[in-house]
């Protein structure tokens, strides 16, 4: 859920990173930080909870200056992939905005993938939310590696509600497609805000957040 603090002008976001271990979250968000401007984007920042004193997720808050006389910002998770840990999933997705769903394309991935997409859907129900009302996208990382089911296939497999979530393929550890997933969530996100609160936007650019130049 999107914070206002009015005093500011500033619009925070909470965007979670979802899948199974090893799928490629924490590259994606590794990446993210390494290819955005300096000026638009904080430390990254390795946190852990008392329970879980071995897992780790990302923190990474990036600034996007859309809707008219507020400043936007982005906070952006990674949950840990391992079921053990799934009290720290619930935590993270308390008041999660947009959700990006990295899919590993391996086919000997295929029942991790699944019992992933299961596992969120769960948690979200508990929290009292659904896919449906949330901005998210399917990610298909790992497309470089042999042995890969083909995105239609994943596609069919993953996608099958009424509201269909974009899919893109990604190779997150060359950087391919991590800013496009990261740009086109952060466009959901932003959208669906300013369309339930009636605020007044600037147009939407083509990339919400900024790159490194060159």
């Amino acid at each position: 859920m999107s914070f206002i603090n009015f005093s500011k002008k500033e619009i925070s976001f909470k965007i979670v990173y979802y899948g199974p271990a090893l799928c490629g979250k924490t590259t994606n968000v590794e990446q993210i930080h390494r290819t955005i401007a300096s000026q638009d984007k904080g430390e990254l920042t390795m946190l852990s909870t008392q329970q879980d004193r071995t897992l780790f997720f990302d923190f990474l808050p990036l600034k996007s200056d859309i809707i008219k006389g507020f400043s936007s910002k982005f906070q952006i998770y990674t949950v840990p992939g391992q079921v053990i840990y799934n009290e720290t999933r619930r935590l993270v997705l308390r008041n999660v905005d947009g959700i990006v769903f990295v899919a590993d394309s391996q086919w000997s991935k295929m029942e991790e993938n699944a019992e992933s997409y299961a596992n969120l859907e769960d948690n979200l129900q508990k929290q009292g939310m659904t896919l449906e009302k949330l901005p998210y996208i399917l990610q298909f990382n790992k497309r470089d590696l042999p042995e890969v089911a083909p995105a239609h296939y994943m596609d069919f497999m993953m996608n099958q509600r009424t509201m269909r979530a974009p899919t893109l393929e990604a190779v997150a550890r060359e950087s391919q497609g991590v800013m496009e997933s990261l740009n086109l969530i952060a466009k959901m996100v932003l959208g669906q805000f300013i369309e339930s609160n009636k605020m007044q936007s600037r147009e939407m650019p083509t990339e919400v957040v900024t790159r490194k130049d060159g």
